[in-house]
């Protein structure tokens, strides 16, 4: 299939139809007059028309120019939105981002960021992987998320990550408090209990990734005391039903807390409490990747 050598040939001849002379036309694209002809007898030869014929006031285009002048322009056109397009690529980001993510939804605020992602970054995929939050650790090193939401106390947020492997990049998104809860009928026991009394009582305990684990296990060891653990549960929703049915105690973010103490009439300690923090985490090495670091900036800007 014959091709046309390049579009200059069909921008030399759109000009010349438009300008009505090679000489007006060379100064528009700032040619020579003799390029411009050039142009214009190679079109010609490409596409076997005769497209302009010399009259004596300059050139006159032909019926059969006439009839391709629409397509040409067309083709320029195209060429034109072709490289307005790539202009507009230039910085945007695009792949698959998988993000891990842990507890609620609505607490990490997943929606809102799902949809920032989406709205400023269109072609960025993501992809979202569930689990506990030490879990989040494990899968950043391993390669299996690019960043992911982790929950730790707040003295624990400069050394997330410093147990010799790979080092880790963490941003604070919120501060927030858990409460020790317990079945209903259980307040004389632990409203106003310490934490030695409450070791003393049953506990639901948590995979060592987890954060409940994590902060208690601290916690007790300062205390020179450990929980009576009757029960393991690796889900939220699932430990939150063990306590409401009188299996023993957990701990609880504080808005949930005081939402089961109103519905189910469970025993919420007013003596202790155990402060935590929110984080969004990768590895340090790759804090500076276009679509994570977009990412960051996002969750700072929107949190």
């Amino acid at each position: 299939m014959d091709r046309f050598s390049n579009i200059n040939t069909i921008l030399a001849f759109v000009t010349v139809a438009r300008e009505g002379s090679v000489s007006r036309a060379a100064e528009v694209l700032n040619l020579t007059q003799p390029a411009i002809s050039h142009q214009i007898k190679r079109l010609s030869e490409e596409t076997g028309l005769t497209l302009f014929n010399r009259t004596a006031t300059g050139l006159q285009i032909t019926h059969d120019g006439a009839a391709v002048l629409a397509k040409a322009q067309q083709v320029l056109d195209a060429v034109s939105d072709f490289q307005r397009s790539a202009r507009q690529r230039i910085g945007r980001l695009s792949g698959k981002l998988t993000i891990g993510t842990i507890v609620d939804p609505e607490f990490i605020r997943l929606g809102r960021l799902l949809a920032h992602l989406r709205s400023e970054h269109p072609d960025v995929e993501t992809e979202l992987v569930h689990g506990v939050s030490g879990d989040i650790l494990t899968w950043l090193r391993r390669g299996r998320v690019d960043a992911g939401f982790y929950l730790c106390g707040p003295d624990d947020l400069s050394s997330i990550g410093s147990d010799g492997g790979d080092p880790v990049h963490a941003i604070k998104l919120a501060d927030f408090v858990y409460r020790v809860i317990g079945p209903a009928g259980w307040q004389k026991q632990v409203e106003e209990s310490d934490w030695p009394s409450l070791a003393a009582l049953p506990w639901i305990g948590t995979p060592e990734a987890s954060v409940h684990h994590r902060l208690l296990a601290k916690i007790f060891e300062d205390q020179a005391s450990r929980p009576n653990v009757v029960a393991l549960v690796d889900q939220e929703a699932s430990m939150l039903e063990m306590v409401r049915s009188g299996i023993g105690l957990s701990l609880c973010r504080d808005s949930i807390a005081l939402h089961q103490k109103q519905s189910f009439g469970l025993a919420v300690c007013n003596s202790v409490s155990v402060p935590a923090c929110l984080c969004f985490v990768t590895l340090e090495r790759r804090k500076d990747n276009p679509m994570i670091a977009a990412t960051f900036d996002l969750l700072v800007r929107s949190w």
